[in-house]
């Protein structure tokens, strides 16, 4: 990925202006902060493209050369991208100086299998992909690496064990979790002895319920068979 970024000053502008510029294979961007005014510019869409998929991501430093004007040295702030297609539609550079603190959002990767994943059954949770962090231009770090090979279960990583070094300060709560390896296996226990308490809870109601049914039809019959006696034993009276 190259360094430098090429942008043209625009002078037009509206919805018709910005089609024309897309369909030239351009598109519209504002260059502002540091200190200095905004500037409208036009840049080729490929060259933001290779700076937001590169290592470095959004949080990549460049140089726009605009012309007639003194380079500058720019950040990605925001970009609009079209919802159907995915091609960058606008994009709005930040100026910055190499004495200028930054407030940005890093990613943490992670490396390694862990050991309580492969070894001990249990599985990891990585919670917090990224931190924010405060540093000048030339310390900004692409990514946060951490090895989490000898990890075991119960082992966890938070915001404030990650290796920042000193020139970058941490602007994440250091007591948030990054990562951590929990068991699996008391997890999947719990469910399958809730199923089973219920299904023997469950039991005793059904076989209740059948010894009322039958209680009630065997008291009906009984009711009955003890009246044809009774009518039996008055006509025996009577006689």
């Amino acid at each position: 990925m190259t360094n430098t970024i090429q942008a043209e000053p625009r002078e037009e502008f509206g919805k018709n202006e910005s089609r024309r510029l897309r369909h030239a294979g351009r598109i519209p961007a504002v260059v502002y902060g540091g200190g200095g005014q905004a500037i409208p510019v036009v840049v080729d869409p490929k060259a933001i493209s290779q700076v937001l998929y590169s290592e470095g991501g959004h949080n990549t430093v460049f140089t726009l050369e605009i012309k007639g004007r003194t380079p500058a040295r720019v950040l990605l702030s925001d970009w609009q991208v079209d919802p159907v297609k995915g091609d960058l539609l606008h994009v709005d550079l930040f100026r910055i100086s190499a004495d200028t603190r930054l407030k940005l959002k890093i990613p943490v990767q992670l490396t390694g299998e862990p050991f309580g994943v492969k070894t001990e059954g249990g599985i990891l949770e990585f919670i917090t992909r990224e931190v924010e962090i405060e540093c000048l231009p030339d310390d900004i770090p692409e990514h946060i690496v951490v090895d989490i090979t000898e990890f075991k279960i119960g082992r966890n990583l938070r915001a404030g064990d990650l290796p920042l070094g000193q020139r970058v300060k941490l602007l994440t709560d250091p007591t948030r979790m990054v990562a951590h390896v929990i068991a699996l296996r008391a997890e999947e226990e719990k469910p399958a002895e809730e199923a089973v308490a219920g299904a023997e809870a469950a039991e005793p109601e059904v076989i209740r319920k059948g010894k009322a049914e039958e209680g009630e039809e065997g008291e009906a019959g009984e009711g009955g068979a003890e009246k044809k006696p009774e009518k039996k034993a008055e006509k025996k009276e009577k006689k």
